[in-house]
């Protein structure tokens, strides 16, 4: 489905930003943009949860997004969470609330998901290069690290380090002195020793860098006539000059803005350790950032080049699926679907995704062990690295794997009244017949078999005489019946 209008909504830890883009052809022109500092992760407190504070200055400014986002259909609109929502203990609830602020459903997506989508809106925003760029992101929760060529991507790292963290644990009354930012820079550099090997200066040709911090300290340069670009150099006198001040309050530099000045010690003080740690003498700062990458992986979503497709046909290639096996039990699986799939287009088309991305990888478990295999195909897609998908997508996905055989009432979500939605369960139910379908790993000879959602469950009608004539499947039809009604749903088999 394509559409002529899209919408980015990035929730930093420090800023909330909305990007809105017409698009044309295979290229986006942005149209709109809106940008709150927010700073939501300075409202967590000892125990990791947002104050009420916080979520109120957050959910205020997301009903003035949905302002400017009203009348644009749910598939157009993609809104992510970072750092600060990844660790908030009480981020589910807050959830709740911002999505009926902003109207639109608020995915989580992991640090180097986040670094994925930083790269590609930043790739995009620059001219091409035959050379190895080294990107650097400083958000308010975190710093996100990516060495690619071009648009493609060859190392992705996020460090637990943002100009809004820094700033309060090691500037926390606004003081600017000696002892304070040599800790804060020796802080990050100890951080950014960890990726030292893979991003040093003999990986890369250019540094890049994007984010509210980096573009703030090169406007601060240029303004000061210091440096083009950020170097060392430059980076020094605007040390110089911060220590001099000696207090936030007092920083009257050439092109600071009055809303950076809380968190530039922290921007800086990251910086200044990710350039002795990597050994960048300069780094240029682009336009382009998360919420740019957030519009282009949707438009690629439009197209042929989802990402998601592709890492799931890199997980079948990493786990050794059998991929005639993975053929068979999603071709029967998509094809029951139709009888019984929701309503809604958009909702369908995602539906019948998930449905196709669960079939291909139900085995992906085996090569860790037969036994339970769903549960280890299951530990697989929440935890790992899955490009494309944000956290909310790897739970659904896992969750389907997990679901596809075996008792349900010991499965997460189907019982205690989890938050399984019904088109999940239909998904988790169609999945489960074909699995069970297929289990004598050939193509079951089935022309006219049809499924149908009941009042209370689901029906699963057969050729006459095909139950009697196949005793195995039948007995296995038996005891899935009895799975389904532990959990309070009737399945029929006729």
């Amino acid at each position: 489905m394509g559409y002529q209008t899209l919408a980015a909504v990035d929730l930093g830890s420090n800023s909330f930003k909305l990007q809105v883009a017409r698009v044309q052809g295979e290229q986006l022109y942005l149209l709109d943009g809106l940008k709150e500092a927010v700073r939501l992760a300075a409202g967590l407190d000892q125990h990791k949860r947002l104050d009420e504070d916080s979520q109120q200055r957050a959910l205020d400014c997301l009903r003035r997004f949905n302002e400017r986002l009203r009348g644009l259909p749910e598939g157009a609109v993609r809104c992510v969470g970072t750092s600060a929502l990844r660790v908030a203990k009480n981020a589910d609830m807050f959830l709740e609330r911002a999505e009926q602020a902003l109207g639109f459903p608020i995915e989580i997506i992991a640090g180097r998901e986040e670094a994925r989508l930083i790269y590609l809106g930043v790739s995009q925003s620059l001219p091409p290069s035959p050379g190895r760029r080294l990107v650097i992101d400083i958000g308010g929760g975190s710093t996100e690290c990516i060495i690619g060529s071009g648009v493609r991507q060859e190392s992705r790292e996020s460090l637990l380090m943002g100009c809004v963290n820094f700033s309060l644990r090691f500037f926390p009354d606004g003081k600017l002195d000696k002892a304070a930012m040599k800790e804060a820079e020796l802080e990050a550099r100890l951080i950014a020793q960890a990726i030292e090997a893979d991003f040093g200066k003999t990986r890369w040709d250019e540094a890049i860098g994007s984010s509210g911090s980096i573009r703030a300290i090169a406007d601060i340069l240029e303004a000061s006539g210091w440096s083009q670009g950020i170097t060392a150099e430059g980076m020094a006198r605007l040390r110089e000059a911060m220590l001099k001040a000696g207090h936030i309050d007092k920083l009257d530099l050439p092109g600071l803005r009055a809303d950076r000045k809380p968190v530039l010690a922290g921007g800086f003080a990251i910086l200044s350790g990710l350039f002795a740690e990597l050994g960048i003498g300069r780094l240029n700062p682009a336009s382009g950032a998360l919420r740019e990458g957030i519009l282009y992986d949707l438009l690629g979503r439009m197209s042929a080049r989802d990402m998601r497709e592709e890492t799931v046909a890199e997980f079948m290639r990493r786990y050794h699926v059998d991929t005639r096996q993975a053929a068979r039990v999603e071709a029967l699986a998509l094809r029951l679907f139709k009888d019984v799939a929701p309503a809604g287009k958009s909702e369908k088309r995602e539906a019948g995704r998930f449905l196709s991305w669960a079939a291909r990888l139900h085995e992906i478990g085996i090569s860790i062990a037969h036994s339970s295999y769903h549960k280890h195909g299951a530990y697989i897609l929440e935890n790992a690295d899955m490009p494309g998908f944000s956290r909310t997508d790897q739970a659904r996905l896992a969750l389907l794997v997990r679901a596809q055989r075996g008792a349900l009432a010991k499965t997460p979500h189907f019982v205690g009244g989890g938050a399984l939605s019904d088109t999940d369960r239909t998904l988790a139910w169609l999945l489960r017949q074909a699995v069970l379908l297929c289990r004598n790993r050939a193509a079951p000879d089935l022309s006219e078999v049809r499924p149908e959602a009941t009042p209370k469950g689901y029906r699963l009608r057969l050729p006459p005489a095909w139950l009697e004539a196949n005793a195995l499947t039948r007995r296995a039809f038996e005891e899935e019946a009895a799975h389904w009604r532990s959990v309070g749903v009737r399945v029929q088999y006729d």
